[in-house]
């Protein structure tokens, strides 16, 4: 929708009527929908620059053509709208601003508020007194630093509240965290509550960073033990110390002088801004993390930046003092400041950050290559011809499912797969002809026997792979089936089993248990379910005209071919019913329309 003068009119009046404060702005389009969210020092200077100039980029002008309504919320300072913005970015996702690829959740290690404190991870920050280290930005690390924690110290893992009424009152016993020696069982009173807070403490600190300290205190208490002859406790100290030395010597990278410092690098090309930003604290790095932002408008670096810096500043909860950056940027922070390093050890981080978001695109680029060269289909059908040993590319694929209920309305389905995909227009449908009863192995047997002796004799091309619905009864009669067309040794056939996912080979007792998550196994369930969905469907609408048709048996002096003269104008028998006398006798003559109207209406009245 154009602009009218009257809504440039509008829009001007608004523009006029902007403070001099720094806020954000929203634009809205003719449907009332936010298409741009914006932050500003002067809100009236920079929303007004949108409308006083002609702008270079495309998308720009787009935008401006699109805005119908302008509104605007004050804040106290830069700070401020920064977080707002990109609170409301994610919040309603506009047309025209930037968006962040990866915006997860990260996981927290909290140390509990509660007497003998846990210490696990979680992706859900409370406010609840808890102690909360983080977000980590790798689920390693996370592991990395709690497995440490279980060596180290005899934490319990159980949810009980260890107050001290609760123990003396002997509520709870010991568990199996207490016999194989994780757990020295403070919930039957046996651990000092005052040394496992002092693991805590410990715990704390090397969650801080401040390793070198607990490093320190340790070895103390090892010269302690050994001085008092109590070896095998100072032989644990030691073991302990060795694991820290070894965390700690991965981790430092920089002089363990610098404390809390948090840089930020910044690389981009005409579609997306790549931000780096790593955490130091105590000469260690214990974040780093990389993040995509998708260009929508002629963004500048400095906005890529300061997005990713609130970014990080909101799923932190707070920012370091001391921010590195790799060139002044216009905004302040009101308890950070910005630093642009030239030289020492502060400048060595940066170019550590920066190399680390080069190798980011680099392995991005290197990713979108190989996706290029390669398909996903063929890919897809490399992965499923090697995890199911097939002689050759299933690129023809066809799976078959049987349908009946108590062995009424015995019906199949057939579906197809070309290129990893489904090929709808060769999906087919079976009505079950020689089988009396419910027996899934020989309605299996007829329905793969007529599909490929119609096929052979056309001479149309036969699937790489057939799969059956079933185990190996299923699949026993369907290789029976192909041995009668001489088939058996042209077309690889296996069977999935619905309830442990077991993939069955023709002759081979041991089934194939591919892995939950691999595509392979997606791809055949995909096939299995849509079979399963197209042949029940096929069931259903078989039951319900069987169900018509012996309703409408039951009016004398009607026959089959009247019948199927109704069902094909009317389709329905609901629509046969609320039919008028004067619609039936158009479709079958006044002597059939009397007889069916007087039946169907004397049931509705009894």
């Amino acid at each position: 929708m154009k602009q009218s003068k009257q809504i440039l009119e509008a829009l001007s009046t608004q523009v006029k009527a902007l403070p001099h404060l720094p806020g954000v702005y929203q634009y809205y389009n003719s449907e009332g929908k936010i298409i741009y969210i914006g932050k500003a020092k002067d809100l009236r200077k920079r929303v007004a620059s949108y409308f006083s100039k002609t702008h270079d980029d495309g998308k720009t002008r787009i935008l401006v053509r699109n805005i119908f309504d302008i509104k605007h919320i004050i804040v106290d300072s830069e700070e401020d709208a920064l977080l707002l913005e990109n609170n409301l970015i994610k919040k309603y996702q506009p047309r025209y601003n930037i968006l962040l690829k990866d915006d997860k959740s990260f996981p927290w290690i909290v140390v509990k508020n509660e007497r003998f404190p846990r210490v696990f991870q979680t992706r859900t920050f409370v406010r609840d007194g808890s102690f909360y280290f983080g977000p980590y930005t790798s689920m390693g690390m996370v592991r990395t630093l709690l497995d440490l924690f279980k060596q180290l110290y005899p934490l319990r893992t159980c949810k009980h509240n260890l107050s001290e009424a609760n123990v003396a009152r002997g509520k709870y016993k010991v568990c199996l965290e207490y016999h194989i020696g994780n757990c020295k069982a403070p919930c039957i009173d046996e651990y000092s509550e005052s040394i496992y807070n002092e693991h805590i403490d410990a715990i704390k600190d090397i969650l801080q960073g401040n390793i070198s300290s607990v490093i320190k205190y340790m070895k103390n208490v090892m010269f302690d033990y050994a001085k008092n002859l109590e070896f095998e406790k100072a032989e644990d100290i030691k073991r302990r110390i060795g694991l820290l030395d070894s965390y700690q010597s991965k981790s430092t990278v920089v002089n363990p002088k610098m404390s809390n410092v948090d840089v930020f690098s910044i690389i981009e090309d005409e579609k997306a801004g790549y931000v780096n930003f790593i955490r130091v604290v105590n000469g260690s790095i214990i974040q780093s993390h990389t993040m995509e932002f998708i260009k929508r408008l002629d963004e500048s670096k400095e906005d890529i930046l300061l997005m990713a810096i609130s970014e990080m500043q909101i799923r932190l909860k707070l920012l370091s003092r001391e921010i590195l950056i790799p060139f002044r940027l216009k905004y302040s922070l009101s308890n950070s400041s910005f630093v642009v390093p030239k030289i020492g050890d502060k400048r060595k981080l940066l170019d550590l950050s920066e190399r680390n978001v080069k190798y980011y695109r680099l392995d991005k680029l290197k990713q979108q290559s190989i996706m290029k060269k390669e398909p996903r289909e063929d890919r897809l059908m490399k992965l499923i011809q090697s995890d199911l040993r097939l002689k050759s590319l299933p690129r023809h694929i066809e799976c078959f499912d049987n349908s009946n209920i108590q062995g009424t309305n015995p019906v199949a389905a057939c579906v197809v797969f070309r290129n990893a995909k489904p090929y709808k227009k060769d999906y087919r449908h079976f009505n079950i002809k020689t089988v009396i009863g419910a027996n899934d192995y020989a309605s299996m047997e007829e329905v793969v026997f007529r599909r490929y002796k119609r096929l052979k004799e056309e001479n149309q091309g036969l699937p790489q792979l057939i799969i059956i619905d079933g185990g190996k009864g299923q699949l026993g009669a369907a290789v029976n089936a192909l041995k009668k067309l001489d088939l058996e040794n042209d077309i690889a056939i296996i069977g999935i089993a619905k309830r442990l996912e077991e993939i069955f080979y023709p002759g081979d007792p041991v089934p194939l248990y591919l892995d939950k998550n691999t595509e392979s196994l997606k791809v055949i369930q995909h096939l299995r379910n849509e079979a399963h969905r197209f042949g029940i469907t096929f069931h259903r609408q078989k039951r319900s005209i069987n169900f018509i048709n012996s309703e409408l048996d039951n009016i004398p002096g009607i026959g089959e071919k009247t019948i199927e003269v109704v069902m094909t104008h009317f389709k329905s028998l609901n629509k046969i019913k609320a039919a008028t006398l004067q619609n039936l006798e158009s479709v079958v003559g006044k002597d059939k329309a009397k007889k069916i109207y007087s039946f169907l209406n004397s049931n509705k009245e009894t």
